[in-house]
């Protein structure tokens, strides 16, 4: 099943269908960039941006870049013993921690759940 197929299979929005896998890993980019400089989000955001790295595995669309833009990733999180998310079945990496650079809408989403 192409990524387009599994997109339209199970119902995303019209705007992702066609922006397909190449909208999908500009946004994971985008998201670990983010990361990068600061996350500035809350927990629902946050929680979408990981959604997003679920529809790339469930859509069988990892690559070496993925890999590569998760491995940044794995590096800039904390308190990885906690789960913050159920984006995959199993227990994905990103679903666990949280950006250590979050900022404060973050983190008070995080302790307002008793993730932090």
């Amino acid at each position: 099943m192409t990524v387009h197929e599994y997109l339209v299979e199970n119902g995303y929005p019209e705007h992702v269908v066609r922006e397909g896998r190449a909208g999908l890993v500009r946004k994971w980019r985008e998201f670990v960039e983010q990361v990068e400089r600061g996350y500035p989000l809350g927990l629902e955001d946050y929680r979408n941006d990981l959604d997003v790295r679920a529809i790339l595995a469930q859509a069988g669309a990892e690559d070496a870049e993925i890999f590569v833009l998760d491995e940044r990733l794995k590096k800039l999180l904390v308190g990885c013993e906690k789960r913050v998310w159920e984006s995959s079945p199993g227990e994905p990496f990103w679903d666990f921690g949280y950006p250590k650079n979050a900022g404060a809408d973050l983190m008070g989403d995080l302790r307002e759940e008793g993730l932090c």
